[in-house]
C-alpha cells in the first residue's frame, strides 16, 4: 500500500464525516426551528360563522327585482346591571367561557382577545367572573384576572 493510496482513505474518511455532521445539523436546525413557531389560536365551533360551517345548500333562485333592505336600527347603549362594568380580555390567547365557576365545567364558548365584556361579578373565593357578552343576554364564568377595566 502506497503514502497517497492511505492519505486518499483518510481524506474520504475526513470527507465523509464533515458531510453526515453538516447534514445533520441542517436536519436538526429545520426540525427545531419548526418546534418554536407557536401555534394560531383554535376556533372553537361555538365561534363559527355560518359562512365557515359546512353544510351545502342549494343556491336560491334569483328574483327578478330585489326588496330594498330595511333600515337597520340604531344600536341601543347596553345598560349595566347594578355593580356591572365593562372589560375587555386581556389573555393574548382568549378565554374559554365555562357554564360554572370551575376548570372541569363544560365550555360553551370562546372569548377573543381585546374583545369586549360585562363583568357580572366576582365568585366567592374571588377565582372566577361571572361575565355577559355585550347586547346579548348569553353569559358564562371565565377566570379573574384575565380582563382589564374600561374607563368610561
Amino acid at each position: 500500500m502506497s503514502f497517497s493510496s492511505v492519505l486518499q482513505f483518510i481524506l474520504g474518511v475526513i470527507t465523509g464525516l464533515i458531510l453526515l455532521l453538516a447534514s445533520g445539523t441542517a436536519a436538526g436546525y429545520y426540525f427545531f426551528s419548526r418546534m418554536v413557531v407557536t401555534p394560531g389560536r383554535p376556533v372553537y365551533s361555538e365561534e363559527r360563522t355560518p359562512a365557515e360551517s359546512t353544510v351545502v345548500t342549494e343556491p336560491e333562485p334569483e328574483a327578478a327585482e330585489p326588496e330594498p333592505a330595511p333600515p337597520e336600527p340604531e344600536p341601543v347603549a347596553d345598560e349595566l346591571e347594578p355593580g356591572a362594568y365593562r372589560a375587555t380580555v386581556t389573555w393574548p390567547d382568549g378565554l374559554s367561557l365555562r357554564s360554572e365557576p370551575n376548570g372541569e365545567s363544560e365550555s360553551i364558548g370562546g372569548l377573543a382577545y381585546d374583545q369586549e365584556i360585562i363583568i357580572l361579578k366576582t365568585s366567592e373565593d374571588g377565582n372566577w367572573e361571572q361575565v355577559r357578552l355585550p347586547n346579548s343576554d348569553r353569559t358564562g364564568w371565565v377566570r379573574a384576572g384575565n380582563s382589564q377595566a374600561i374607563e368610561e
